[in-house]
């Protein structure tokens, strides 16, 4: 009996992709766009990491779109918000997570090569630092409201209704 045990658990075990970023975990991942017409949209999820090393989102890809950015919210000596590039990545710490969400850091979908309606499925796959790579499907939702606070505990009004 333990013999058939250990043989179905190395069976798993070599089921799974060779990942460095062992214990990463994607929680609520959504995409949308603001309309149909946009030529950019954005993608926010839980980035869940339960293993004893950090890992670092450094880049993503989609052919929803001509490019896809890692990007945040800053706000300008004027105490205007605006959207940027991260080109050193997201860190997702040991045993921690990070959360990219509305207001916060995010997935910028630039020249969108196909309209986000809901209910689709767009698929990413996710570079990280060490070389790996994760591929996930992120379904769209227009109809998510947002989050009260941002990931980063600012709230920010940017003058837009989201429906």
């Amino acid at each position: 009996m333990k013999r058939l045990l250990l043989s179905a658990a190395c069976a798993a075990s070599f089921a799974l992709p060779a990942f460095a970023c062992d214990g990463l975990h994607i929680e609520d991942p959504y995409a949308r766009a603001s309309t149909m017409m946009s030529q950019s949209g954005a993608a926010f999820m839980r980035l869940v990491n339960h293993g004893d090393a950090e890992c670092r989102l450094v880049a993503a890809q989609s052919d929803a779109a001509q490019r896809v950015e890692l990007h945040t919210h800053s706000e300008d000596e004027n105490g205007v918000m605006r959207m940027m590039e991260v080109t050193e990545g997201f860190v997702i710490p040991a045993n921690g997570e990070h959360v990219l969400a509305r207001g916060g850091d995010h997935l910028m979908f630039l020249g969108l090569n196909q309209s986000f309606s809901q209910g689709d499925e767009i698929r990413v796959t996710l570079s990280f630092e060490d070389g790996d790579d994760m591929d996930i499907v992120i379904p769209v939702d227009l109809e998510r409201a947002p989050e009260h606070q941002p990931a980063h505990g600012h709230s920010h009004n940017h003058g837009h209704s989201h429906n």
